[in-house]
């Protein structure tokens, strides 16, 4: 496997841009999540990854090897790229296993050359060799899809939001059978994801698209809980947000004192915490303010309850284990815990300066 370096890469169809210098290092072995809502230039950038489309300015590196730039162009078959399409693309008139080894020599496609071993690693029954692909489920397909993009030991491994057009239960499977299968084999990956949730839990770093550009680049910790602007707070998750000052190393608001977890400059800021920050409480406490719950949703294990500070009249959103729910009107307390991030007051229709955050 090997690294891939992207290194302000641009590119405009009709003269509309859709990425703008963008630059991002994913090392050899690791999985990046490039997340993003419909419309950012994630499949775009993908695709030039591939090789499908040409670049315009800047450069595409695999394994230190220029691969795209302005006047390089390798073409997708001797990049040694596996891709993985969002709903498989499978021959529907080939078996399983000459699905698998489709891309390989003849002589490996004769001998059906690591099809077994393809199969135990994407956790899939020997017996599914035989089979063609429409005898198998949503998941089960893209894991096939997956152990034909490994097939031929590729440098790295595209894979354009393959779990999309599963059902809940089905993704959540297939994502772990996935994330097994490129750590065992040690690929270097890039997933393209529109799914929080799933870039969260299966990006070694995340990168944030927005509007063609890079907005950030972090682990998946970093990300959630010091997003670097507003919209990246309520994009990534549920934001609360609050008004109030920076004063120090600390966030001033209605919910008392809270440590920064990011530097901030002085002054007026909202104070973004998440929902599972806000702490329920039956009765008084140092630091509780009174709140009223005005609606629940509820989500099984956990419910979203929403309330208004009758302090404020601020509405805040609190996440509470699914047994636990307090009844909507119900009065009663609530804190905070852990750090916040503060965003600096908009100064005529702007915003000021936002913190940094390590990419």
């Amino acid at each position: 496997m090997a690294e891939l370096d992207i290194a302000g890469v641009s590119k405009a169809f009709d003269g509309h841009p859709v990425l703008t210098d963008v630059s991002l290092h994913i090392a050899s072995g690791s999985l990046t999540a490039i997340l993003g809502p419909s419309g950012s230039g994630k499949t775009t950038l993908l695709r030039l990854c591939c090789g499908f489309e040409p670049i315009q300015a800047g450069t595409i590196r695999l394994g230190g090897h220029i691969v795209s730039s302005p006047g390089v162009h390798v073409p997708p078959e001797r990049r040694r790229i596996g891709y993985v399409a969002q709903e498989g693309a499978l021959f529907p008139h080939l078996s399983v296993a000459d699905n698998i080894v489709f891309g390989l020599s003849h002589t490996q496609r004769r001998a059906h050359h690591r099809v077994a071993e393809l199969l135990e690693l994407v956790d899939l029954p020997q017996a599914y060799a035989v089979r063609p692909p429409q005898h198998l489920s949503g998941g089960e397909q893209q894991r096939v899809a997956l152990a034909r993009a490994l097939a031929a030991a590729p440098s790295v491994v595209l894979l354009d939001e393959p779990f999309s057009a599963l059902d809940a239960a089905l993704r959540n499977e297939t994502r772990h059978a996935v994330a097994h299968a490129l750590k065992t084999t040690g690929a270097t990956a890039v997933l393209v994801t529109h799914d929080q949730e799933e870039a969260l839990s299966m990006g070694d770093q995340v990168a944030v698209l927005w509007r063609g550009r890079l907005a950030q680049i972090a682990t998946p910790q970093e990300l959630y809980r010091a997003p670097a602007t507003r919209e990246l707070a309520r994009f990534v998750g549920e934001a609360v947000l609050l008004a109030g000052a920076v004063e120090g190393h600390c966030a001033v608001c209605s919910l008392g004192t809270l440590p920064l977890a990011l530097p901030a400059a002085r002054g007026p800021a909202d104070v973004m915490l998440r929902p599972e920050q806000i702490i329920l409480l039956s009765a008084s406490a140092p630091g509780a303010v009174p709140a009223r719950v005005e609606s629940i949703v509820f989500m099984g294990a956990h419910a979203g309850v929403q309330l208004t500070l009758s302090t404020s009249g601020e509405r805040v959103a609190a996440r509470v284990n699914g047994q636990s729910t307090p009844a909507p009107g119900a009065h009663l307390w609530v804190t905070a815990e852990g750090s916040a991030v503060a965003y600096p007051k908009r100064t005529e229709g702007r915003y000021a300066s936002t913190p940094t955050v390590a990419s």
